[in-house]
This record gives structure tokens, sequence and C-alpha cells, in this order.
């Protein structure tokens, strides 16, 4: 039976230190080969907390599962910040194309069952971070879209 280690790692910089190294020692694996693969396979991703699963199935082989990193890491890496903010403070300002390109990335993890809505998904998360798209609020930029406002790009997207 195979065991598996989850854990939130920096993409492209996981270390054999907490929380992968104490998590796999115990089973046998080598560490080393593990986080080699984990940093190959997370390198796009640089410098954001992706989430990985490591399936180990004996001492010597093993299979690494990468998800993608929250929709608020995207988010702010996209304005190009080191964190988001709790106040009415915006940090940044995302287009419309941003956010459907951050929206085509989560689709398998939100809830929507269309882009439309995905994208309203990822502007509501935007407003909670401090980021305006095309220098509107969260809420107005939400009814923009479910108004139709950007139907042409949605659908030129889809």
């Amino acid at each position: 039976m195979a065991n598996v280690v989850e854990a939130l790692v920096p993409g492209g910089k996981a270390s054999a230190g907490p929380p992968l190294g104490p998590a796999l020692g115990p089973l046998g694996v080598n560490v080393a080969q593990v986080v080699a693969k984990i940093n190959e396979e997370t390198s796009d991703l640089n410098g954001m907390q992706v989430p990985v699963k490591v399936i180990v199935k004996s001492r010597t082989e093993f299979e690494i599962e990468v998800g993608t990193p929250p929709t608020s890491a995207l988010i702010i890496k996209e304005v190009g910040e080191e964190k988001g903010t709790g106040d009415r403070t915006p940090i940044g300002d995302l287009t419309m194309e941003q956010v459907l390109k951050i929206a085509n990335i989560k689709r398998k993890g939100l809830l929507s069952k269309s882009l439309k809505n995905a994208a309203r998904e990822v502007i509501g998360t935007a407003g909670s971070v401090g980021v305006t798209v095309d220098g509107m609020s969260s809420k107005d930029a939400q009814q923009a879209v479910a108004s139709g406002k950007y139907d042409e790009i949605l659908e030129a997207k889809a």
C-alpha cells in the first residue's frame, strides 16, 4: 500500500527540510530525489506556495502530483506584489485578460461550470486581496461581467 505525503512547498524551491524531509524520511525514500523532482515540476511556479502530493509506493518508487496555487497567490503574482492587503487600499489592477488567464489555470478547482462564472469567482478573490479589475471594485467588475460587458472577450477565450 502506498503512503501519501501532502505538503505546501515554495515553487521551484522545495528543500529536504520541513515539511517534506521529516514526512518522507521514515518512509525510506530518497528525499533528495523527491525534492529534485518536485523542484523540476514546479519551476514555472517560482516563489508561489504550491500544493504537492507525494505518493510513495516503495523505497525506490514514488509519484508526484502538483496542484495549482491558491487563486489569491496567482492574483498577487499577476499584479507583481509580494502580498495582498486586508484594507480598502488597492495594491494593483488586473485586466479582464489576466482574470481569464487565472480562471483558466484554476478552472478544475473552481466550482463554476462556465468561464463567465469562473471569472466572477476570480474577481471576488481579487477584491479580497486588494486588487481592482479594469479600475473597478470587485463588486462593480462582477456586475459588469454579469451584465454582459465582457461577453466578447469571454467567448473568444472559452
